[in-house]
């Protein structure tokens, strides 16, 4: 068994560091700020959960971008992690001509958290957020949320997944109703 990685590249260049990452399969989500005429949003892979206690999440956003102009200390934000059914959705807010205002708002599903951010209708989860802290990351902004709402989609539904450029299928199909039962976790402070 070799455990070798066939291929070294001492300084990696963009091209082969962007390479490698894709062989790290995410989920996608929707980041949208805004609501009815004031939407705007974007397609990202880069978004993780930071903590339990308080809840927190982070995303990365290109700092040239549009997104990033209108984020900052106690703004609000939303995450919608998407569906395989909503491929066409994650292709559309990926593209920079991609809607925004009402057009935007629209395309997402019309659909509005009690926190008032535009979130993407029929999504697997949704969470409502405010900015905590943000961080400089090279040419993207790590954003800090608090989390003040979350959302729960169809438990039926299945990720759509990214991987090497393109989106992959499970093959299996989910039994994780397990997993969506509530269960007692123990929080361990350190």
């Amino acid at each position: 068994m070799s455990s070798a990685i066939h291929q070294e590249t001492v300084r990696p260049a963009p091209v082969d560091f962007r390479r490698a990452m894709g062989r790290f399969c995410t989920g996608v989500t929707v980041i949208a700020c805004g609501t009815d005429d004031s939407t705007d949003a974007m397609t990202a892979n880069a978004m993780t959960s930071v903590s339990i206690d308080p809840l927190m999440l982070l995303v990365s956003i290109r700092t040239a971008g549009r997104l990033s102009g209108r984020l900052g200390i106690g703004c609000s934000f939303s995450v919608s992690v998407l569906s395989e059914a909503q491929e066409e959705l994650s292709a559309l807010f990926a593209r920079p001509d991609r809607p925004r205002g009402a057009e935007a708002f629209e395309r997402l599903g019309s659909w509005r958290g009690p926190g008032g951010s535009a979130l993407a209708a029929g999504a697997l989860a949704a969470f409502e957020c405010t900015v905590e802290a943000e961080y400089p990351g090279g040419d993207h902004t790590l954003y800090l949320g608090r989390v003040t709402a979350v959302h729960q989609g169809p438990a039926e539904a299945r990720p759509l997944l990214y991987y090497r450029g393109g989106h992959p299928r499970l093959l299996d199909p989910l039994s994780l109703t397990a997993f969506d039962q509530p269960q007692e976790v123990e929080t361990i402070h350190a």
